[in-house]
């Protein structure tokens, strides 16, 4: 099979980042995680005093992002791809409630995005590559092998995001979970650069009743069904 560039968007917690890292791990591919990005963008502004209530600095950010250095590392424990800021491993960081809450106040700055949309096309000119996150089959590769979109209802992603905030130092309700995914999906979709939406040539997949690895198969059929040669995945 020719090397792939394999975009997968879709709304806050249906599962992206973890999708795209069983695909890539089983077709030998690198896995990027775009949100991770603009979630390290958001702890940086954050960090930075760049955040009062919902009013960004963009000033201060975009002057800042000269000094932001994003890299991604294998963890050589789990072998997954890791996010570091500025020479510091923040995979953790990123995930907390309020990185969460802040992230669709930063991401829809133009300055950041483009800065992040030049990264990201950096790291997939080899292709090979599942990149996952909003805009990625819409702007960042329009051309990608395969796009995927995943949609399943706010209720089902806001007890996902839950079960998994449960497991860490900064737990949160369900209700607050919810809240604050309905309230991205409102400024995802809304936003004037780069809004979320489904590419008009890409397979809309609902795993609300799918576990991760009824997804993943579910995908596999797709590339065998899409692609004639051998994966390697059969």
């Amino acid at each position: 099979m020719r090397d792939l560039i394999i975009a997968i968007d879709g709304y806050s917690s249906t599962g992206k980042s973890t999708l795209a890292k069983l695909l890539a791990a089983k077709l030998g591919y690198i896995h990027i995680d775009s949100g991770a990005m603009y979630r390290a963008i958001t702890l940086f502004a954050i960090q930075n005093r760049m955040i009062k209530g919902d009013t960004v600095d963009e000033k201060a950010l975009i002057e800042g992002l000269k000094s932001v250095d994003i890299h991604f590392e294998i963890n050589p424990e789990n072998g997954q791809n890791e996010i570091f800021l500025n020479g510091k491993d923040v995979e953790k960081e990123i995930r907390e409630m309020e990185v969460s809450s802040k992230v669709s106040l930063i991401a829809k700055i133009p300055e950041v995005r483009n800065h992040a949309v030049a990264l990201q096309r950096k790291l997939g000119r080899k292709k090979r590559i599942v990149m996952d996150g909003r805009d990625i089959g819409t702007t960042v590769f329009p051309n990608a092998d395969l796009k995927l979109f995943l949609n399943t209802s706010a209720e089902i992603r806001a007890q996902r995001r839950y079960l998994e905030l449960l497991k860490t130092e900064h737990p949160a309700t369900y209700e607050e979970v919810l809240e604050n995914i309905t309230e991205r999906d409102q400024m995802d979709s809304n936003r004037k650069v780069s809004p979320l939406r489904k590419a008009d040539d890409a397979i809309e997949v609902n795993n609300g009743n799918l576990s991760p690895a009824e997804t993943l198969e579910k995908i596999l059929e797709i590339i065998r069904e899409k692609f004639s040669d051998d994966t390697g995945t059969q």
